[in-house]
């Protein structure tokens, strides 16, 4: 499905979040252009796969505001989405905020806390704010939740649903995301499900490699306990946890999954990346990722600017 063919996205952003929604937009249609400073996003440099995952199939124009200050604005005005995460107030300070687009344009702020708050911080500052790590803490989330889920993909969600009134009213929207506000509505649905219940845990096995156990409901868990023949467990499904440490531990990974292959138990591996890549993973982006500013002399010729050289 490709619904927004023909919507045009200018994405402001660096890093993971704006990315990561912008990449969604394009997947479902979307024109998205990175309208980028003269040192480009960072993350080219950490990691030339994250960049081509992000941004294959979008186009890059350099915007130096201090040689050419009608460029960054004249694209903005042009769009249907602009996607921006600067700190409240960066954006406006650029000309290129809310109030200086045309009212037909929905426009997305991906901010860390809200739109008059500047504190500084990243993904690992807005789960601690948010309560998120209260039950894990001192490890480290295996993912940046708060960039990835509470920010970029509450952007696309709201994002869509603007270009949908949109349709209706003919206005845009100006969008405001939290990070840490749609981090904290995750939050609340960690206890339980955090390692609190034995029969919904990670275990290690006997040749270090982990099996997850998710035997939520009753019949899980009695399958469960009968594949292990531990039918004394069957009324310790919340309680269990040495018990099933103990039995997981004398046996390999591979065992315990040949055990459970084609029952209703909810058990699987912990897979690293490749072996989960082989099953789950899509293909490689067709395109490269753009190169800085590829596409700054094509725009320019389309938005009816002189040179600025």
């Amino acid at each position: 499905m490709k619904p927004l063919t023909g919507t045009l996205v200018v994405d402001l952003t660096r890093y993971f979040p704006g990315p990561f929604a912008s990449r969604e937009l394009l997947r479902l249609g979307a024109r998205v252009v990175r309208l980028e400073a003269p040192d480009g996003d960072p993350l080219r440099d950490v990691s030339a796969e994250w960049d081509a995952a992000l941004n294959a199939g979008k186009e890059s124009v350099v915007w130096d505001r201090a040689r050419d200050p009608r460029l960054g604005p004249a694209l903005c005005a042009r769009a249907d989405v602009v996607v921006e995460a600067f700190r409240p107030g960066v954006a406006e300070r650029l000309g290129v905020g809310p109030a200086s687009v045309p009212g037909r344009v929905v426009y997305c702020s991906i901010t860390g806390f809200g739109a008059d708050d500047r504190r500084a911080g990243h993904d690992l500052n807005y789960m601690g704010w948010a309560g998120a790590l209260e039950t894990t803490a001192p490890a480290m989330p295996p993912l940046p939740v708060a960039d990835l889920a509470a920010g970029a993909l509450t952007a696309v969600t709201r994002i869509l649903a603007a270009l949908i009134e949109r349709d209706r009213t003919g206005r845009g929207a100006h969008i405001v995301v939290s990070m840490t506000h749609g981090a904290h509505e995750l939050a609340r649905y960690a206890g339980p499900l955090t390692g609190e219940l034995a029969c919904y845990r990670i275990y290690a096995c006997a040749d270090k490699r982990f099996l997850t156990v998710a035997a939520l409901e009753p019949k899980f868990w009695r399958r469960l306990c009968d594949l292990l023949e531990r039918p004394d467990l069957v009324p310790r499904q919340n309680d269990a946890h040495g018990e099933l440490e103990t039995i997981f531990r004398t046996r390999p990974l591979e065992d315990w999954l040949a055990l459970c292959e084609g029952e209703d138990v909810a058990v699987g591996p912990v897979s690293t990346l490749a072996e989960a890549a082989a099953t789950f993973g899509a293909p490689p982006p067709a395109d490269a990722p753009p190169r800085l500013g590829e596409h700054t002399h094509s725009w320019r010729t389309e938005l009816g600017l002189e040179s600025s050289d």
